[in-house]
């Protein structure tokens, strides 16, 4: 009768039921904003699964990889308006950070990926036409980096949410290359494609080369960002470094370079060369940083006392 009686209290207690907190309310404005992040990186989607054919509206024809590319670079508009919005009205949560981190995987995890595996099985393997061989292996390394770069793109945000802090002091730098500017590189790269396609005539030479050089190098550049993202390089807060409180004039001359660029190439050209210098400018830092710091820390040990022996003196 007695170990009957001392079960029983085990048992509840292993049944019992643990309550778990629950969200009861949530900032409306931020999250909406949030919410078209993933609904842009939805359209995304769609408008690169329909191929390379143009999209016709009255006299107007647009690639819809352009699309998808610049349905992309809008839901990076929202991604970077709900946290502002979010801090401004002192609304940043626990459950805006998890939300936002969901819709950054649809917007600069799949869709990018998804763009990518479509627009190169497009441009390369309609190339390779005939050659089965080439065929199988261009498509086994075209599923490797777009896989690749979903996998890296998932594991970045998840490490993001894991070291994230609300403090904005803390968000003046990035472990890794962000997931938004790893979209951005995919997305401006095709952009340049399409706009030199349209501006050179997809039947001339000038435009066959470029077409070989982009189909070559975007899965070489797709897996070297995917690992970059997941990397503990160090990469500036745009924002919150250079456009935040007072800054020194070259900041300024810094952004006139950068108009000066797309009036000079145009939107597309300027978009690749920004997004592209930005992902491998924090590996050519390190490597510099890399290289310095040895000599550096050499030149800072201090030197040895070396004792001199006279005249009659021994050692």
């Amino acid at each position: 009768m007695n170990a009957s009686q001392t079960e029983k209290p085990k048992r509840r207690k292993f049944f019992r039921r643990v309550r778990r907190p629950q969200v009861k309310y949530v900032t409306l404005l931020p999250s909406v904003i949030t919410l078209l992040n993933g609904i842009f990186g939805f359209a995304a989607l769609s408008f690169a699964d329909r191929g390379a054919q143009d999209w016709n509206f009255h006299q107007f024809t647009i690639s819809h990889y352009t699309i998808a590319a610049y349905l992309i670079f809008f839901g990076m508009i929202a991604d970077m308006l709900d946290g502002r919005v979010a801090r401004m009205s002192h609304t940043t949560s626990s459950f805006g950070g998890q939300l936002d981190s969901l819709c950054d995987v649809i917007s600069f995890g799949v869709a990018p990926a998804f763009l990518l595996l479509n627009f190169l099985q497009d441009t390369m393997l309609v190339r390779l036409e005939g050659m089965e061989a080439a065929i199988s292996l261009a498509t086994r390394w075209i599923w490797l980096a777009a896989g690749l770069f979903v996998a890296c793109a998932i594991v970045r945000l998840a490490r993001f949410n894991v070291e994230n802090e609300e403090d904005e002091t803390s968000h003046l730098t990035f472990s890794g290359l962000p997931s938004p500017a790893a979209a951005g590189v995919i997305c401006s790269i095709v952009l340049f494609y399409d706009d030199m396609r349209t501006t050179l005539g997809s039947t001339s030479s000038v435009f066959r080369n470029v077409e070989t050089a982009v189909v070559a190098v975007l899965p070489i550049i797709a897996i070297a960002i995917a690992l970059l993202m997941v990397s503990r390089i160090r990469y500036p807060h745009m924002v919150n470094q250079y456009f935040r409180g007072k800054k020194p004039v070259e900041h300024l001359l810094w952004v006139g370079a950068i108009f000066g660029l797309i009036w000079l190439c145009g939107l597309q050209s300027a978009l690749a060369l920004v997004f592209v210098g930005f992902a491998f400018s924090g590996l050519v830092r390190w490597m510099v940083i890399r290289r310095k710091t040895p000599r550096i820390a050499i030149a800072e040990l201090p030197k040895p006392l070396v004792e001199t022996t006279g005249p009659g003196q021994s050692e």
